[in-house]
């Protein structure tokens, strides 16, 4: 009976392992496609990429993300959007791969060739039959006009003495189709030369020849800083000269200047972006109004009889679609004021200005602090730059002041007066205002310029 009992427990211990071992041979053959035992993946390293922002019509940078794989049968297809494209060689690019698979890990190339001005997301979807859920990539690039660069002065130096002078005039060959040229911005970089930069805030200017006229319209100004250069923007100044397309094409004139007293001086280097887009206007004219603009001293007296006529008729052409103003203007002089606040006039003391237009005061213009302590171009010790000018300071810009009519314009003509708020200069010290005013007419169809007369 025992032996009985020993033979059905043997027999029972058997039929479990054999139980068992089938059980587990079954489990092991569902879970993979191909048989061996064991579970595809597939993973990618990264889930975005970024583009840098890219010229429409150019190519950006090349991204690159890795894909790992194991135990697949089925060949990778990769999908993306124009205009984004994939490549495995980094030189042949479409926006669709299929992948063998021969290798456990694969290198994706990725390019971004934006075809507009716009921001652009879209995915790259990855797919195998071997794995359900596919991997999904997303791609972010925004695409930014075309622009066309142009260097003129390239490390021209001006200074006082030493056989330098304070002006240089130089020729060169600008853009020439503004069909499509939405904005035109110049950069002005100032560099120290070896024997270290001027040791003080100056008045400092770019014109343009007028063809017509030769006369020289002064597109920008700018103070220098105090012992240093403007290393600190990496553009160094920044301008907006659109309102002067129609002069800066082809062949053209510029003048440098800045009213350093000594043999340092500066090196000056501009250059120019042309900007690709749709202008607001297909035609531009420009005339001057006013140009006491030479020089610190070269500007309007502030406080005294003086005989600058600051009175202009203005005729605008029938066809103009818009008319503006444009003013530059800085005060010079350490006069006392009599202000209650002791700010000498005009470098120091707060001012409004108007412009009159038939006799009405349309516009105003607040030569008043512009925060001088937080300009970026900070490297000017030991000068006295923090403490606020009326309206400008050293190492920056001078402000363009921009007055817009609120009609064309058209057809009419009317008078212009620039004027200061009123003062006396009871000193023997000398106060100036250096100032230039432009009227710009814009129109879809060929226009001429605004007439001016003195």
């Amino acid at each position: 009976m025992n032996k009985i009992l020993k033979s059905i427990k043997y027999l029972a211990v058997f039929l479990f392992a054999l139980f068992f071992i089938q059980c587990s041979s079954e489990e092991n053959d569902d879970t993979g496609s191909n048989g061996s035992g064991n579970t595809p993946s597939l993973t990618a390293s990264l889930s975005s990429l970024s583009f840098e922002d890219t010229q429409v019509g150019q190519n950006s940078q090349l991204k690159s993300f890795t894909l790992s794989h194991t135990n697949l049968s089925s060949d990778i297809n990769l999908t993306t959007t124009s205009p984004f494209e994939l490549s495995v060689d980094g030189s042949t690019f479409s926006t669709q791969l299929s992948l063998p698979v021969l290798t456990t890990s694969s290198l994706i190339f990725v390019r971004f060739i934006p075809d507009a001005i716009n921001t652009f997301q879209e995915n790259i979807v990855i797919q195998t039959t071997d794995i359900a859920d596919d991997i999904v990539i997303t791609l972010n690039g925004s695409g930014t006009p075309v622009i066309h660069n142009y260097l003129t002065f390239n490390r021209t130096r001006v200074a006082f003495g030493g056989g330098f002078n304070q002006t240089s005039v130089q020729t060169f060959n600008l853009h020439n189709d503004l069909s499509n040229i939405e904005a035109i911005k110049m950069y002005v970089k100032l560099t120290c030369p070896s024997g270290g930069c001027d040791e003080w805030d100056v008045f400092a200017n770019v014109k343009v020849t007028d063809p017509l006229s030769g006369e020289r319209y002064e597109m920008a100004r700018f103070i220098t800083p105090y012992w240093n250069d403007n290393s600190q923007l990496p553009r160094g100044f920044e301008f907006d000269v659109t309102d002067f397309k129609s002069m800066l094409t082809g062949n053209v004139e510029l003048r440098i200047r800045t009213e350093c007293w000594n043999a340092k001086g500066y090196e000056v280097s501009v250059d120019f972006d042309y900007i690709e887009g749709t202008p607001d206007y297909q035609y531009y004219g420009i005339t001057r109004v006013l140009n006491y603009d030479n020089g610190s001293q070269a500007g309007v007296p502030y406080g005294v009889a003086h005989a600058f006529d600051l009175t202009r008729s203005i005729n605008i052409p029938s066809n103009a679609q818009s008319t503006h103003l444009r003013t530059i203007i800085s005060g010079w002089g350490q006069a006392a004021s009599g202000d209650p606040d002791g700010r000498t006039c005009a470098e120091w003391c707060y001012r409004t200005h108007s412009v009159s237009i038939n006799g009405a005061n349309m516009f105003q213009h607040n030569l008043g602090p512009l925060g001088c302590a937080s300009n970026p171009v900070s490297n000017q010790a030991p000068g006295n730059w923090t403490p606020d000018r009326a309206g400008w300071c050293p190492g920056m810009e001078v402000p363009t002041r921009i007055d817009s009519f609120t009609s064309s314009m058209a057809g009419t003509t009317f008078t212009f007066e620039y004027g200061f708020e009123n003062w006396t200069n009871t000193t023997t010290d000398n106060s100036f205002y250096p100032i230039s005013t432009f009227v710009i007419v814009k129109s879809d169809t060929p226009i001429s310029r605004a007439v001016v007369v003195d």
